[in-house]
């Protein structure tokens, strides 16, 4: 790849400056309720140091307890006793139930969640769940629970989107950024091969979306606030625009009915009036994780020179324009709690998101972030595939939660939950998630744009990506939705607005009768 020459605000913008380095990690225990955090789950390695050689004798030790104090109880107990407490430790294991969910009565289905909260689950509806019911969801080990759980978010997708799976093509543009974030692959501080997507790679990977049926795109980068990179985003939109309109004539579509291609982006935190250019350009989407809804959290993840606060009033910036606003968190990041986790799910309903991106932290081992991982989970003796089966399962109870509170927003099954698992997505279908991001980065690119180890898909081509996401959809017993923007409902419905398609009836969603009510950003 030729050397990347960058106008002169762009080498300015990418300067080291003071303040824009990350701090070195400290370790910290963050209780959550008396708790450590769950994620960093114990090593088995027990002799790499005199601390872990001690931990492993106090382990066995334990055990050895353990063992003579039921040996103790079995002395006590009669023969007909047995057979109860046996019955007792099977019901307390974690082993997944044989049973065919999918032959089950709905009202079956959904039981032991309905009893959970006290609810008659009759029908799938938004539930107004408090961040103590969320918490409990979130950290529960009652497997026919979260069971119910995945299976209740399913019909209250199904209920919304019927089994219709939407396509947004996503063209990762540049992976050039000035920001620090201390987790990320592509930090500014980080040994990386930049790279700059030119307009006509752009426009030309739109317009493949477009003959394929992929009715909108994403345009994603690192965050670059110039004005050299404002300029060239709101030509490149147009352009996109005109084109694919161009094309929608000429397929015969009527004048009055011509749109073009749905164009969303993320392009990190930028000023009020930048949105608004980008909007008038022809962006109605716009993605921007909060990260997570913790100040403290997100302080220990950044920079000093990074400001929760800022990114908040991006958001509020965001739907004031009048975007369709798309929000998200990492699950499982150090020092994160099931506390903060439950809180996000709130702030996601609080900010009245229409979109949601979410996946489970992957680490990318040099950055700071990644390193403090490792510590906790040194490599030797790290049950990788366990912990991965964790994840995916928290990400998934996490996913369900927002299809439960949050009802008929547009929430992404992530390409990192592949990552962690083959069919990582196909899961995540079944359990709240309706969408998919085919990757259209042009595939020389795409091994530069890797915001965590291990990303899928980067040796693939456009029809590559295409082919497989089209079976995955099918294998998760859905189907392909193609031809339309697919906005999220949520966004017509706070409008008192029909949705611009005219190939699917609005659904209107069920709300619980006692559901909190929120205020608009």
């Amino acid at each position: 790849m030729p050397a990347l020459e960058l106008p002169a605000d762009v080498e300015e913008a990418l300067r080291p400056r003071r303040g824009d380095q990350f701090p070195p990690w400290q370790h910290r225990d963050d209780p959550d309720e008396g708790a450590p955090s769950p994620f960093f789950l114990p090593s088995p390695s027990f002799s790499s140091t005199v601390t872990n050689r001690l931990k492993g004798l106090s382990i066995f030790l334990y055990n050895v307890l353990i063992f003579f104090s039921l040996l103790a109880v079995f002395s006590l107990l009669s023969i007909s006793q047995l057979p109860a407490l046996v019955a007792f430790f099977l019901a307390k294991s974690r082993k997944r139930p044989k049973v065919n969910r999918l032959h089950m009565p709905y009202a079956e289905q959904v039981k032991a969640l309905g009893k959970f909260l006290g609810r008659d689950l009759k029908e799938p509806q938004v539930l107004p769940l408090t961040v103590a019911e969320m918490h409990a969801l979130l950290s529960t080990e009652d497997l026919e629970l979260e069971a119910a759980l995945f299976d209740y978010a399913n019909s209250v997708t199904e209920s919304v989107f019927g089994p219709r799976v939407s396509f947004r093509g996503i063209i990762e543009f540049s992976n050039i950024c000035v920001k620090d974030c201390g987790y990320c692959g592509i930090r500014k501080h980080r040994q990386v091969s930049r790279y700059a997507m030119k307009k006509d790679e752009m426009v030309e990977g739109a317009l493949w979306a477009f003959d394929h049926g992929y009715g909108s795109l994403m345009l994603q980068s690192g965050e670059l606030p110039t004005e050299s990179r404002q300029a060239f985003m709101v030509d490149t939109i147009k352009e996109i625009k005109r084109a694919t309109k161009e094309k929608e004539l000429k397929n015969g579509v009527p004048p009055e009915k011509v749109r073009g291609m749905g164009v969303a982006i993320g392009l990190g935190e930028l000023s009020r009036q930048e949105y608004q250019e980008l909007f008038d350009a022809g962006a109605h989407r716009y993605l921007l994780r909060i990260e997570t809804s913790n100040p403290d959290l997100y302080a220990r993840l950044h920079p000093s020179n990074h400001s929760w606060e800022n990114r908040r009033r991006c958001l509020q910036d965001l739907k004031e324009i009048g975007y369709q606003v798309g929000t998200g968190i990492m699950i499982a990041l150090p020092g994160q709690t099931f506390t903060d986790l439950a809180n996000d799910l709130k702030f996601f309903r609080d900010i009245e998101a229409d979109m949601i991106g979410c996946g489970p932290y992957i680490v990318q081992e040099d950055t700071p972030v990644g390193k403090a991982w490792l510590e906790k989970h040194p490599k030797e003796g790290f049950k990788e595939l366990a912990y991965h089966n964790e994840l995916l399962d928290l990400t998934c109870r996490f996913l369900a939660l927002a299809r439960i509170t949050l009802g008929d927003v547009n929430i992404s099954a992530t390409t990192a939950l592949q990552a962690i698992n083959p069919v990582g997505r196909e899961i995540a279908l079944g359990r709240g998630a309706n969408q998919l991001m085919p990757i259209l980065t042009t595939t020389t690119y795409r091994q530069n744009y890797q915001l965590y180890a291990g990303k899928p898909c980067i040796d693939e081509g456009h029809e590559d990506c295409r082919s497989c996401l089209t079976k995955r959809v099918e294998f998760a017993g859905k189907k392909l939705h193609l031809n339309d923007w697919a906005d999220p409902p949520s966004w017509f419905r706070r409008r008192g607005l029909t949705p611009w398609t005219a190939s699917i009836p609005p659904t209107p969603v069920k709300i619980a009768a006692d559901a909190i009510e929120t205020t608009s950003m």
